[in-house]
């Protein structure tokens, strides 16, 4: 009995389908339905392509940003090592004009009071080789470089010269002076 019935209803379905394919309306519904998913499948493309050309115009904007910025940074690169030279040249030009704290340049036949006004020092003559002739004071003292020179002031105050380094054309001295305990 369950075959029967079960034949009956694939029958009734067939039948039902058949109508369906087979009427003007359905037909309409079909080739509508078939339309309407081919305009939708077209339309879906566009905007596909419409985003692919966006996202191509954005690429171009952002590569001609980079190319932009990489020569900014190229221009400002050249800018700060001409700047840096600058500034060191600019330190060694004040270097010898104001040298370190306790630091003298000092140049032939030239002579500086240092020291907060304690000590004469002068460079005696241009430096030989060996060493150099300095005035002290008015005492003439004669040293090579490295070599420290103590002078006695007062009881209480000592100082010191140290000569640094010397050339042809200067020597450089450290001079402090302290007070003795």
């Amino acid at each position: 009995m369950t075959e029967t019935t079960g034949s009956r209803q694939s029958a009734q379905t067939r039948s039902r389908l058949h109508r369906v394919f087979t009427s003007r309306q359905s037909r309409w519904l079909l080739v509508i339905a078939i339309l309407v998913g081919i305009g939708g499948y077209v339309v879906g493309l566009n905007i596909a392509y419409l985003d692919i050309a966006a996202a191509r115009q954005a690429i171009q904007t952002l590569r001609a940003d980079n190319q932009k910025l990489k020569t900014q940074i190229s221009d400002q690169n050249a800018t700060q090592v001409a700047l840096q030279n600058k500034l060191t040249t600019t330190e060694a030009s004040l270097e010898a004009i104001v040298p370190s704290k306790n630091t003298y340049d000092i140049k032939p036949n030239q002579s500086m009071i240092v020291a907060g006004g304690r000590l004469t020092i002068g460079l005696i003559g241009s430096p030989t080789n060996e060493s150099v002739n300095i005035n002290i004071n008015g005492k003439r003292q004669s040293a090579a470089t490295g070599d420290v020179i103590k002078i006695a002031l007062d009881p209480p105050t000592t100082c010191q010269i140290r000569v640094q380094s010397f050339d042809m054309f200067r020597v450089i001295l450290a001079a402090s002076c302290a007070q003795s305990q």
